[in-house]
């Protein structure tokens, strides 16, 4: 368990007139190095979270249930995005050092196909209407599209920047990209595998990391380089509101459930929001080194933090927010 003392926050720049607090549930030890952790994704079906241990090249299966690692996949190099396709029994694996994905079953924890993806593979996003995977290649300044049935890969899609993360909008069936060194979300249709629409995001620079509310047609879109996070309506294509977050944040993670939102930056902050209409309500800031990697378990509530040198080892921290 976590000691009182190694929980630390920080107000947020507006409470709320009921607070909401984090509170300490579990450090659980990681297997390999003390180095630096990615992307995660969770198997609700499977009970199972996937994380991406990029600087040991390995995936980790932990299940949820039992908190005890039952898979490690090796030989996964510079991993960062990870996605899980619960209805295909497979998880997919960006290995930004190998220059593919890896495409991992979900069930047995072994690695079934790797396919040649691009210069920077990043995020992931399955559209499952199309059968297809679209993959975010950073440096490659586009979109990465895989036939999943045959693990073959398509055309790629160019966005004329470098992408960030990658979402599935269920609600349009379209991708959405974050296109970082233009300031915007491009819309890709997964139909005809070309852009159909860009969204400009002023007061957001460089935007990376975002999620989607697609019950309200919206996506949190979190800025690298001014650390702003925008509320964007989807629909009629405007930016509602902006917020302060973390500095240099990486990964965004909603509750739908709850309806709380988080912001893991490089700078170990922790934002976290409740979801209010088409704005937020700022709640309690977590800190920890290295906290950039959130996940959330809509089922429990549990917020996942895989933190890369505690006491000189790898660490998985379980957290509430109550």
């Amino acid at each position: 368990m976590v000691s009182a003392s190694a929980l630390t926050c920080c107000r947020a720049q507006a409470q709320t007139t009921d607070p909401v607090r984090w509170h300490p549930v579990a450090d659980v030890g990681l297997p390999g190095p003390a180095a630096r952790f990615d992307y995660q994704t969770i198997d609700g079906s499977a009970g199972r979270l996937w994380i991406a241990h990029m600087g040991a090249g390995e995936v980790l299966a932990f299940d949820l249930r039992s908190r005890q690692v039952a898979a490690r996949v090796p030989g996964m190099p510079g991993v960062t995005g990870l996605r899980a396709v619960p209805e295909l029994g497979r998880v997919f694996a960006a290995l930004s050092s190998a220059h593919a994905v890896a495409v991992l079953d979900s069930r047995k924890g072994q690695v079934v196909a790797r396919i040649p993806s691009g210069r920077f593979p990043d995020g992931l996003a399955y559209a499952p209407r199309a059968q297809k995977l679209y993959v975010s290649d950073e440096y490659g300044r586009q979109e990465l599209v895989i036939d999943v049935p045959t693990s073959t890969a398509r055309r790629p899609v160019p966005l004329g920047g470098e992408a960030g993360n990658t979402q599935y909008d269920p609600r349009s069936g379209h991708i959405w990209v974050a296109v970082q060194t233009r300031d915007e979300l491009a819309e890709i249709d997964p139909g005809t595998d070309s852009v159909v629409g860009r969204l400009s995001i002023p007061g957001v620079k460089e935007p990376h990391g975002f999620s989607l509310d697609s019950a309200r047609g919206l996506a949190y879109v979190s800025g690298e380089g001014n650390a702003t996070l925008a509320v964007v309506d989807l629909g009629r294509r405007a930016v509602r509101h902006t917020y302060s977050v973390g500095s240099e944040p990486d990964v965004v993670a909603l509750d739908p459930v709850r309806r709380r939102l988080f912001i893991a930056s490089e700078s170990g902050v922790i934002a976290a929001f409740e979801t209010a209409a088409d704005s937020l309500v700022p709640l309690d800031r977590y800190l920890a080194p290295h906290a950039h990697s959130v996940a959330v378990d809509p089922a429990t509530g549990l917020i996942y933090v895989p933190l890369q040198d505690v006491a000189g080892r790898p660490v998985l921290r379980i957290l509430r927010l109550d």
